[in-house]
């Protein structure tokens, strides 16, 4: 299944999961992995991973979603590494471009 998930899949369960817990709350981009490579214990999410971050990337540069490593926002261009949590944009004191 994870050959047939495009960016755009990825784009869209991201912004889903992230709306859904709004601008107080995060998800773990693994949270978004497994829900597009189905259910099941056997389910290959791993290999999405990689591509989730990068959408993930892609939309903090557009300035709709935050990218958080230890509770705190990335800089801008800043490349993400490690462990991270995801979060809509526009939570309180964070500016939108």
């Amino acid at each position: 299944m994870t050959e047939s998930v495009t960016e755009s899949a990825i784009e869209a369960e991201i912004l889903r999961q992230t709306a859904a817990r709004g601008p107080a709350s995060s998800i773990c981009p693994s949270e978004v992995a497994r829900a597009l490579a189905g259910d099941g214990p056997e389910a290959p999410w791993r290999p999405l991973l990689g591509p989730v971050r990068g959408v993930a990337q892609r939309l903090a540069g557009d300035g709709r979603l935050v990218i958080l490593r230890k509770g705190k926002p990335l800089a801008p261009g800043e490349a993400p590494r490690g462990v991270i949590r995801l979060r809509v944009a526009g939570a309180a004191g964070e500016r939108q471009p």
